[in-house]
C-alpha cells in the first residue's frame, strides 16, 4: 500500500454504485482532473468479483492523477489494490483494529456523524482524519442524521486533523461550510452526476483556492 500524509483538502469524491466499470473508470479520471484530491471508492453490492475489479483499476487512475484512493470499509479490499486508506461507518469495525492492519502512513477515517465525542474517540483510536454529516438534505441518504455547521466549528476549534463534511453538498452551498471549517468536502451526485463531470469538480475544488487554510 503506498504511504500517504493524514492531511487531507479539498474535493473527496464518492463513487456511486454501478456495474458499468468502463463509466466508472472514465468518470472517476474525470473528476480527477477536475481537481478531486481524493476518492473513495464504495460498493454495497456484495460482488467481490465486481468490486476487486473496479477497486484495481480505479486505484490505478487515482495514482497516475495524483490523488489519494480510499477503500470504505474493506479492509482487505484496500490491502489487495494498495489503496491510500480505508473509511469506517459506525458498523464497519473497530478504529484500534483497523489501524493494527493497515501500514504505517495509511488514511484512516472514521464517520461521526453528528457527535463530536465519535471524533474524539475516533482519533484516540487511531483514525487520522474524521468525517461529519449528512450537511445538507441528501438524495443517498435522505435519512441520515444532520450535523449542522456549529459542530464544525466547535470540532476545528477542538481537533486536530483533517475535517470532511458530506451530505448534500453541491457547488452552491460548499463554501458556508469551508468557512465553518472543514478541510474536504465529500461528493456524490454534485459530481457524478453532473453532465459534465470535470467541469462540476473543478467548480468544488476551486473554492478551496480562497478558504485560506
Amino acid at each position: 500500500m503506498m504511504t500517504a500524509r493524514s492531511s487531507l483538502r479539498g474535493l473527496y469524491a464518492i463513487t456511486p454504485e454501478t456495474r458499468d466499470t468502463a463509466w466508472l473508470t472514465t468518470a472517476v479520471a474525470q473528476a480527477v482532473e477536475g481537481g478531486a484530491r481524493v476518492v473513495q471508492y464504495r460498493d454495497k453490492s456484495g460482488d467481490g468479483a465486481l468490486r476487486l475489479a473496479q477497486a484495481s483499476v480505479l486505484a490505478k487512475v487515482c495514482r497516475s492523477g495524483g490523488a489519494y484512493f480510499i477503500i470504505n470499509d474493506d479492509i482487505s479490499l484496500a490491502l489487495e489494490v494498495r489503496a491510500n486508506g480505508v473509511h469506517l461507518g459506525r458498523e464497519d469495525g473497530a478504529i484500534a483494529d483497523a489501524r493494527c492492519r493497515l501500514p504505517e502512513g495509511a488514511l484512516l477515517g472514521a464517520s461521526c456523524y453528528d457527535r463530536l465525542e465519535l471524533a474524539q474517540a475516533a482519533l484516540k483510536a487511531g483514525a487520522d482524519h474524521i468525517a461529519f454529516g449528512a450537511v445538507y438534505s441528501s438524495s443517498v441518504k435522505p435519512d441520515a442524521t444532520r450535523a449542522s455547521l456549529d459542530l464544525f466549528r466547535a470540532a476545528r476549534a477542538q481537533l486536530d486533523c483533517p475535517i470532511v463534511a458530506i451530505g448534500g453538498i453541491t457547488a452552491d452551498n460548499a463554501a458556508a461550510v469551508i468557512e465553518a471549517g472543514a478541510d474536504a468536502v465529500a461528493v456524490i451526485t454534485a459530481v457524478f452526476g453532473a453532465p459534465d463531470i470535470r467541469r462540476a469538480a473543478a467548480a468544488i475544488a476551486s473554492l478551496f483556492a480562497g478558504a485560506g487554510k
